[in-house]
């Protein structure tokens, strides 16, 4: 019989050929990431310890994916970030104070997680009295990607488009 030792791992199991491993895995608590095979319905998942993702998936997607089920496994909520009234920023139980512009930007850009909003959006939310150029927004969007990702809020570049906050 098989036993775990790191409990900070995410183990990946193609499905729905690796029912048995995922089965012994869950017979363990272990958590597990379902990587569907082409074509197959997505399962129906009802354990915390378990989570699915379609092939093709990029590496980020995955780490996104076990990101989330070790931080629901350590009771943290994914998704439960805001910008408070006094500009501070909360993910997960951490804080970092933001400025005025980095604040509305971030309010913005956790409005809608996982859609883009595009630099027209930012520029008018971050400096509703001015016009910014485009490298402003990108230059200020840089800085904040920076003072955010230590908390787990991740700032992605959509080209062309304008920015993403990976859900989790």
């Amino acid at each position: 019989m098989e036993t775990f030792s790191d409990d900070n791992s995410v183990t990946v199991v193609d499905w729905p050929s690796g029912e048995a491993q995922r089965q012994h895995l869950a017979d363990w608590g272990r958590l597990r990431l379902l990587r569907l095979e082409s074509g197959v319905p997505a399962p129906h998942v009802t354990d915390l310890n378990e989570d699915w993702i379609r092939v093709p998936c990029s590496e980020e997607d995955v780490a996104a994916r076990e990101r989330m089920l070790l931080a629901r496994r350590d009771g943290r909520q994914p998704g439960r970030r805001r910008v408070d009234e006094y500009g501070v920023l909360r993910a997960d139980g951490l804080r970092k104070p933001l400025g005025p512009v980095e604040a509305r930007l971030m309010r913005a850009l956790l409005g809608d997680a996982g859609e883009v909003v595009t630099r027209d959006e930012l520029a008018a939310v971050g400096w509703p009295d001015e016009t910014p150029t485009r490298n402003a927004v990108d230059l200020r969007v840089m800085r904040l990607r920076r003072r955010v990702e230590p908390l787990g809020v991740m700032i992605r570049t959509v080209r062309g488009r304008g920015y993403v906050v990976d859900e989790f």
